[in-house]
């Protein structure tokens, strides 16, 4: 079998359609189905949430993602950065959508939030998540944490995989609200590893 060279690198600014995609694909629309919302009438909800992975500041902002490359050719998409240390009350205005992700998120304070981990569909089995998963772990020892945690839906049968093989533990789950949202997850899975 032949191996092709891997690289791990920063993302840059100029990575925000790569970045668009995969956060977009970590959570099967959901990302996309805000921006719709979000987006002042008219303006494109790709666009939107591409101006959003281009800024310095934000949650998903490039600044908080690796990018793997596959002989030169973008291929994975890691995401994350530090959960709060005393999490903050959910405010009563969150779309109800998302207030089972932010419940979970609170279980796990302190740690490293790996919010997107995602590869494209060519490239998948090829140890990429693997090798991601890795980098997680060095930036959350980089940091000074002790603890990564993650959520997943529970139809990311091989995400799951990777994870429980990976020494990530499940800690809790909530119950998806779909909304409008047109999704075939269930439940939301909150997993931790901690070193």
């Amino acid at each position: 079998m032949e191996v092709r060279p891997m690289l791990i690198r920063d993302a840059k600014a100029s990575d925000a359609d790569h970045l668009v995609r995969f956060i977009n694909m970590a959570a099967d629309d959901l990302p996309l189905h805000f921006w719709k919302k979000s987006a002042a009438p008219g303006v494109d909800p790709i666009a939107y949430g591409r101006e959003r992975a281009a800024r310095d500041t934000g949650s998903f902002s490039y600044r908080n993602a690796w990018l793997a490359e596959v002989d030169g050719e973008v291929a994975a998409c890691l995401l994350g950065y530090p959960a709060a240390d005393v999490p903050e009350p959910i405010d009563p205005g969150t779309p109800p959508i998302f207030v089972p992700l932010l419940e979970l998120e609170a279980l796990a304070p302190g740690s490293w939030y790996l919010n997107v981990l995602a590869t494209y569909p060519q490239f998948r089995g090829k140890g990429l998540g693997s090798a991601l998963l890795a980098k997680a772990e060095a930036v959350t020892r980089d940091l000074g944490r002790a603890t990564i945690s993650l959520i997943a839906e529970d139809t990311h049968q091989d995400a799951l995989r990777l994870y429980r093989a990976k020494g990530f533990t499940e800690i809790a789950r909530r119950a998806v609200v779909k909304d409008d949202w047109a999704v075939a997850a269930s439940d939301w899975i909150l997993f931790t590893k901690s070193f």
